[in-house]
């Protein structure tokens, strides 16, 4: 479980603006609307792991893709060329900065810990979710 001993630790020289945060053994980063707003301005991979028909419904993040949480561990597996079909986006690097996003924090934290196990090192969540996004901007709609 991740819940226990959680340390957040600022990262030093090559940190991604100042909102990069590095993962200590145990850590679940947490972003607030601010600190993913800013993360978005730089190259950060943005997965919204909510399923496809709410997406559909009810819109989604600006520049975020969606690979739904039953899909995650088998996508970031995959070949870079499928991934790159499948999803229409660059495959992250077990080192590129990934950020994990739902409806309100509890299948991105799943999410996390899944990425963490596959060796992911600059993996961190958006606990709001989409529902606290919606509070400060709309959603990008199809």
């Amino acid at each position: 479980m991740l819940g226990a001993g959680l340390r957040i630790l600022r990262a030093g020289p090559g940190a991604v603006g100042s909102t990069r945060r590095s993962l200590c053994a145990g850590a679940a980063p947490s972003l607030s609307y601010r600190e993913l707003k800013d993360l978005k301005k730089n190259d950060v991979l943005h997965i919204d792991v909510r399923e496809r028909w709410e997406i559909d419904r009810d819109g989604k993040i600006p520049a975020s893709i969606n690979i739904p949480l039953g899909e995650l561990v088998e996508a970031l597996q995959m070949d870079p060329v499928e991934f790159k079909e499948q999803y229409n986006q660059k495959m992250p690097s077990k080192s590129d900065p990934v950020v994990f996003s739902c409806l309100a924090g509890t299948r991105s934290k799943q999410a996390l810990a899944f990425a963490m196990s596959l060796g992911f090192n600059r993996v961190q969540q958006y606990a709001g979710g989409f529902e606290d996004w919606v509070k400060h901007e709309p959603p990008e709609r199809k």
